[in-house]
């Protein structure tokens, strides 16, 4: 089923709404690189917990440098997802509930 524009436009709006912001990954990468804060906050547990075990003995530190230039590309994944499962939800049920969405 092809979306419509409307559609696509409320989609991005949630995205924009309810998606990582890059700028508060790099704030978090900032202040709290060292307990691998920004790969919590995008979701990625796994290895925030191995890159927080590792700055336990300073190899990863190396990897939160490298994190610097892999956040866009975290967030920009992070993005996709929600407008893959927004797209998902996306019927003509599920149009009024992507207009008006819970908070619980």
């Amino acid at each position: 089923m092809e979306s419509t524009t409307q559609e696509k436009i409320l989609i991005e709006q949630r995205v924009t709404n309810e998606g990582p912001s890059v700028v508060l990954a790099y704030l978090l990468w900032f202040f709290l690189g060292v307990f691998s804060a920004h790969r919590f906050y995008l979701g990625r547990t796994g290895s925030a917990i191995l890159q927080s075990v590792l700055n336990c003995i300073l190899i990863g530190f190396i990897w939160v440098v490298v994190d610097l230039f892999l956040l866009p590309g975290m967030v920009r994944a992070k993005q996709a997802g929600l407008r893959a499962r927004l797209t998902r939800e996306l019927s003509p049920s599920g149009s009024r509930a992507l207009a008006s969405p819970t908070h619980g």
